[in-house]
């Protein structure tokens, strides 16, 4: 390998690094139910928080509730995984690597 493509291994690998601590503090904040139910997560797949309105606690309608919980963790996490694809394709100018998106 040449002094210049180590160089841009390097640059890459720095920008790869800043990306991923980007992405442990950004969120994204969905919600189900009408704001039943609201999930933040980060774009390293990380839960921060999970509010459930107490509207929304029905003890006689318990799945309603876990249908409203189970909603809003996976748009969340849908979510999380487009932020991680688009900031990765940024850092990468597209270029598909293995386990970064």
């Amino acid at each position: 390998m040449n002094r210049r493509m180590m160089q841009q291994a390097q640059e890459l690998q720095a920008r790869l690094a800043k990306a991923q601590q980007e992405l442990a503090e950004a969120t994204v904040e969905t919600t189900a139910g009408g704001g039943a139910v609201t999930v933040t997560i980060t774009g390293q797949q990380q839960f921060k928080s999970i509010k459930i309105s107490p509207e929304a606690i029905n003890p006689d309608d318990a799945e309603l509730l876990e249908d409203l919980v189970l909603a809003a963790v996976n748009e969340a996490i849908a979510k999380s995984q487009e932020l991680v694809a688009e900031r990765m394709s940024k850092v990468t100018g597209g270029l598909k690597i293995p386990g970064l998106s």
